[in-house]
């Protein structure tokens, strides 16, 4: 099993980095597993106060669960993953059955930053992009997606987003085998990812 994380900042362009490498590899022999499903249950928290969390923060992700996870799929056993709300900042009653694959996808904003799964990764990719090109990204998705107004965003953004990026996810390219700048406008960077996916299920078959 070839496991790839796929790290960058909020509105960097991973989640379109993804769509495209697995419009690619439409059989199911390549899975993606987003870091959004480990967030921590907040079930414990009052709603107002799960308003206030910070989710660019490595202390909202469940790691150890994640962690987890993944080893039961090297493993060749399937797993019940996590389906995490925004809107009500809980994990849902119901579970995802995920079975193993040839090829993991790990996505997520902070999956480089926790050393016991970025031992894990095979190959470590970040995807970076102009920070005002991220800003832009986040205000359409926060409206759309998550219900939040505009001067919201602009308040998360300056209050918890930007910070944590410069503290904990920014940081974490260091780590990075592969770069992509640009997010999911870099073809080429896409297309590097995608011949190192192939030559590996490829070197499965022969």
């Amino acid at each position: 099993m070839l496991i790839v994380g796929i790290a960058g900042g909020t509105g960097s362009g991973k989640t379109t980095v993804v769509n495209k490498v697995m419009d690619v590899f439409p059989n199911g022999e390549v899975i993606v597993i987003p870091q959004d499903s480990y967030y921590r249950d907040n079930s414990n928290i009052p709603i107002e106060e799960r308003q206030k969390i910070n989710f660019d923060h490595p202390d909202s992700v469940e790691f150890p669960l994640l962690i987890e996870h993944l080893k039961q799929l090297k493993k060749g056993e399937p797993v019940e993953m996590p389906v995490y709300s925004y809107l009500t900042c809980l994990r849902a009653k119901e579970t995802i059955t995920v079975k193993p694959a040839r090829v993991v996808l790990v996505e997520g904003i902070l999956i480089l930053t926790d050393i016991r799964l970025r031992n894990m990764f095979d190959i470590k990719v970040f995807v970076d992009a102009d920070a005002d090109d991220r800003l832009g990204r986040v205000i359409t998705r926060d409206i759309v997606e998550r219900g939040r107004s505009v001067l919201k965003v602009l308040e998360r953004y300056n209050d918890t987003v930007k910070p944590s990026h410069l503290q904990f996810i920014e940081p974490s390219k260091r780590y990075a085998d592969i770069i992509i700048p640009g997010g999911g406008e870099n073809q080429v960077g896409i297309e590097v990812l995608i011949s190192i996916i192939e030559k590996h299920l490829l070197k499965g078959k022969s």
